[in-house]
């Protein structure tokens, strides 16, 4: 590995590993709140990202600069409404990661400012950190919101569609993994979620 690939992956780990977890955090925290303790009970309720670590998601981080984590466990039968209550579980997901990218936005105007007492060895890779944080959290977010199972939007679509069609909905789940193979072979999905995201990032980090 060149010095330059290992200072790369240094810089962009922070905020995956960070987008990451809290996502799934995310996802357990409101599961619990609703009644599921099932998350908290595997020890999944937690911002330590070793908890939520993906083998294979970290090997694509590194070879492809995109990842992702271990899902967290949610059983709706604690749930009052399962299809409604897993509809917030889910929102919880995408909603952390537009949150955290907010935040980052905040965050690298703050540094801008700081450039006159920060050394500069220290302020830029902080800057690039930050910025790699605002992109890789929209994309997160707006992929997650693909209405496509297994993804958060197939779940927040049940919630939302009447009984009868989101039973119909649901049987296509077994699917959802080939389909979004074949939509990101045609390249689709990024032709889905890029325009959003260039226009997101533009309206928040200027």
């Amino acid at each position: 590995m060149t010095s330059n690939f290992i200072q790369q992956i240094a810089i962009m780990a922070p905020p995956f590993l960070l987008a990451i977890t809290f996502h799934e955090f995310s996802h357990g925290y409101v599961a619990w709140r609703l009644g599921d303790p099932t998350a908290h009970n595997a020890g999944r309720l937690t911002m330590n990202p070793l908890k939520h670590l993906d083998p294979i998601g970290v090997l694509a981080f590194i070879i492809m600069k995109i990842g992702w984590a271990k899902p967290v466990p949610v059983n709706a039968a604690y749930f009052k409404n399962p299809v409604k209550d897993m509809m917030w579980v889910a929102i919880a997901g995408p909603a952390s990661n537009l949150l955290l990218a907010l935040v980052s936005a905040i965050a690298i105007k703050l540094l801008v400012l700081s450039e006159s007492f920060m050394p500069q060895a220290i302020l830029w890779p902080l800057v690039n950190m930050v910025a790699i944080s605002i992109w890789f959290n929209l994309v997160l977010a707006f992929f997650n919101l693909i209405p496509i199972p297994p993804l958060d939007g197939s779940r927040i679509l049940t919630g939302l569609l009447p009984a009868g069609a989101a039973m119909f909905f649901h049987k296509i789940e077994r699917f959802g993994f080939i389909i979004l193979l074949g939509l990101f072979y045609l390249g689709i999905i990024p032709k889905l979620i890029m325009p959003i995201t260039n226009f997101a990032h533009s309206l928040i980090a200027g």
